[in-house]
């Protein structure tokens, strides 16, 4: 476990935020919070199935 304040203690969750931001909620306007939360489960169910079949 690396020491507080180091900066990359949290890159992978900061690169999955920008990409979440980019591609799904820049640029879409939602009209209800369950609308929006919708979305954001798709978007998190679609990249978790899209990325547990890719071989290392």
């Amino acid at each position: 476990m690396s020491s507080a304040g180091n900066c990359y203690d949290n890159a992978v969750m900061e690169s999955f935020y920008h990409t979440l931001k980019v591609e799904a909620i820049y640029g879409s306007s939602y009209k209800t919070r369950m609308g929006a939360q919708l979305a954001l489960f798709d978007y998190i169910e679609v990249f978790t199935i899209a990325n547990a079949f890719i071989l290392p």
